[in-house]
């Protein structure tokens, strides 16, 4: 019933938009991170910062809830901050989303619950923490959440100063790359193609 489709290529930005800036910065310079941050608010922008995990896990990574807590206690006490993350109920997070689009919030703290379907124009900086610890499209994806409207945005990547090889692979490949086509090619050339069984 689809034979007579034809395939469409969208492979420019919808127009007005401008590429997103996109910056790599190790812990140790996280500082100048959250200056960027202060920078766009105090602008009229948002911003949000991602991070891997929702809760403290074995492994050394910072978690959306204890970062939540920390920012809003110090670096961002004087700015409207919420937090976001999947197992929270629909209609609380359909609620904080609803008002980071209209304003209400100036940072959104998350997991890549907001990987998709959430639309604020006027967010400009997007912060992914433990940015090795993503996957190509994911980051392709998060950074896809700003850069909505005419307004100049920014990716700020943020890494331990040590990480493996195909993690530096990955992160110098969204610092290239813009083209999701070309990202996917690179994720492939990365991963590999995997296993076929017979």
């Amino acid at each position: 019933i689809y034979g007579d489709l034809d395939v469409s290529i969208i492979d420019e930005l919808p127009p007005g938009r401008r590429k997103v800036f996109t910056y790599w910065f190790t812990e140790d310079q996280i500082d100048k991170v959250y200056d960027k941050v202060k920078e766009e608010i105090k602008k009229g922008y948002q911003a949000y910062i991602v991070y891997p995990v929702v809760e403290e896990s074995e492994r050394e990574l910072k978690s959306a809830k204890e970062m939540y807590e920390k920012l809003s206690a110090t670096v961002f006490k004087d700015y409207r901050i919420e937090l976001i993350y999947g197992s929270l109920p629909g209609k609380q997070k359909e609620k904080i989303m609803c008002d980071f689009r209209d304003g209400k919030i100036q940072i959104l703290v998350a997991t890549t619950v907001i990987e998709i379907g959430i639309d604020a124009p006027k967010a400009t900086c997007m912060v992914i923490e433990h940015a090795e610890r993503f996957g190509l499209a994911q980051l392709h994806q998060l950074r896809g959440r700003v850069g909505r409207s005419t307004a100049q945005s920014y990716c700020l990547l943020v890494t331990p100063k040590e990480i493996p090889d195909t993690a530096k692979k990955r992160i110098r490949a969204i610092l290239k790359e813009h083209d999701g086509f070309k990202i996917a090619k690179k994720d492939l050339e990365i991963r590999g193609p995997g296993e076929f069984f017979n």
